[in-house]
């Protein structure tokens, strides 16, 4: 597995090192060991899989507050996907800053979402589905949200959303009160 350092400090773009032959390759796709030597959680809680059927179908901004803060590791097994996640944490110098990746069942690359980051993705094929792994269990009372079009976000959607739920479509704007507590 490779680790590779996005422009927010602490999330990362995973590739896997294929070893190929004639019948294909194989690859290790999550290893406890080397998550631990790149210093990152491999302490598993769950793992989702999501399947959208539509092209457009926005899912999050999501995330959990502590004690339930969790790390995700998020992989496009189906289709083609915009991932996209928020620095969330008030003393980062990256505080309220995005960034994302197209991850799609080709490219076979997984993003490490970590702890008090918001997480968001963007289906950019119909049939799309995503597998992902948490530290945590999911927690109702500890969940928050980011409404995708706030504009103190400034979001650039690489397609316009066209299915969102009506959950993340009411979520407030960000203000520190409600986000972060």
């Amino acid at each position: 597995m490779k680790f590779i350092k996005t422009e927010l400090p602490g999330a990362f773009v995973i590739e896997l090192e294929p070893r190929g032959d004639d019948r294909g390759f194989f690859a290790r796709a999550f290893c406890v060991k080397e998550l631990a030597q790149a210093g990152l959680n491999s302490a598993l809680a769950q793992i989702n899989n999501s399947f959208s059927r539509h092209k457009g179908t926005l899912r999050g901004i999501h995330y959990q507050l502590p004690p339930k803060a969790e790390d995700k590791i998020v992989r496009c097994i189906r289709g083609a996907l915009f991932d996209l996640l928020v620095d969330l944490r008030p003393d980062s110098p990256t505080f309220l800053r995005h960034w994302g990746v197209e991850l799609t069942a080709e490219n076979r690359k997984a993003v490490y979402v970590p702890q008090g980051f918001g997480h968001a993705f963007l289906t950019l094929a119909d049939d799309t589905e995503a597998f992902y792994l948490t530290t945590e269990f999911y927690a109702p009372d500890r969940e928050r949200g980011l409404r995708y079009n706030d504009p103190r976000l400034g979001i650039s959607w690489p397609i316009t959303p066209t299915v969102v739920s009506d959950k993340d479509r009411a979520w407030p704007d960000f203000s520190p009160e409600y986000h972060l507590r």
